[in-house]
């Protein structure tokens, strides 16, 4: 069993509607937004990924950090990372 299997179930229904959604939400921000402004909602979106990863591993909130980057294809990718204590497997 993997660590994200672990922490996220192994639903794909329930996943690939949870990404759908984000989706949606991102498009509808980006469009709201305009093409240069930066992201008002990752620092919500980082608190609430830390809420939903501290109920399986114990996680400060700083250990979780949300960017958005734009790639050189002008493609953005959010990156989420996780610093996971030591002990966590």
């Amino acid at each position: 069993m993997s660590l994200l299997s672990f922490l996220f179930g192994r639903n794909k229904k329930s996943a690939h509607v949870a990404k759908q959604r984000l989706q949606a939400v991102l498009d509808h921000e980006r469009a709201a937004r305009g093409p240069r402004a930066k992201p008002d909602y990752l620092p919500a979106l980082q608190r609430e990924v830390a809420k939903v990863v501290s109920k399986y591993v114990k996680v400060p909130s700083g250990d979780v950090q949300v960017q958005l980057q734009r790639r050189h294809d002008n493609k953005q990718v959010l990156e989420v990372k996780v610093r996971l204590p030591q002990g966590a497997r």
